[in-house]
């Protein structure tokens, strides 16, 4: 036998003590809160990682667009007309 196992007997008694502290009833409303909040938590990585996406695109377009009308220093657009002439 090795020490500090678990074994399929005390995890029944753990279960059983635990079912006596909480009840099925609340048990099961946990479970279901956990569910949904694991099911949410999924749907928000996966939004946000296609916002990140969608960013990331609209953000190259706006380069090469500032890019068409002038030269970019520190996120501002610059007309080459007028850094000539001043």
């Amino acid at each position: 036998m090795v020490w500090g196992a678990i074994t399929p007997t005390a995890l029944i008694l753990v279960l059983i003590i635990v079912i006596l502290l909480f009840g099925t009833s609340r048990l099961r409303s946990i479970g279901s809160d956990l569910g949904e909040a694991l099911k949410n938590f999924r749907k928000s990585v996966k939004d946000g990682e296609s916002k990140d996406k969608e960013g990331e695109s609209s953000q190259k377009i706006a380069q090469d667009e500032s890019k068409k009308q002038g030269n970019v220093y520190q996120g501002e657009v610059v007309d080459k007309d007028k850094d000539k002439q001043g």
